[in-house]
């Protein structure tokens, strides 16, 4: 089994699509030509986005993001956390928790996309060494 694509329930798909591509650099990989379904280009595995109404339309009901609740957190590694955050807020994502250094010795920074789904702008963790 293979872990091949996250999904977000979105209004719209192509705003979304064009916030990520400005505010955090990834590549449009395919946009469905009805615009309720689209990808992009983040690695091995896929950020894709649904529209809420295509998941409706299927059956499902899909909830709203609570960013005062989140249930879950997308993390974007960078090694300058401090630039990739005013590109993300510049772009439209509002800021939850300005950059700051971890006990662990990691930086991080908290944003919503405009759907108010929580993403972590995050420096690379330095884990122990073995042995």
């Amino acid at each position: 089994m293979v872990f091949k694509y996250t999904i977000l329930y979105v209004d719209q798909v192509v705003d979304t699509i064009t916030f990520y591509e400005t505010a955090f650099g990834f590549a449009r990989g395919f946009v469905h030509e009805a615009e309720d379904y689209g990808e992009l280009v983040t690695g091995d595995t896929k950020l894709a986005f649904s529209s809420t109404k295509l998941m409706s339309d299927l059956g499902k009901n899909p909830s709203r993001p609570d960013p005062d609740a989140p249930a879950f957190e997308l993390a974007f590694e960078t090694e300058n956390v401090g630039s990739a955050l005013e590109k993300a807020v510049a772009a439209g994502a509002v800021l939850v928790q300005d950059a700051r250094q971890e006990p662990w010795g990691q930086t991080t920074a908290y944003v919503t996309d405009p759907n108010g789904y929580l993403i972590e702008i995050c420096s690379p963790v330095q884990l122990p060494s073995a042995g």
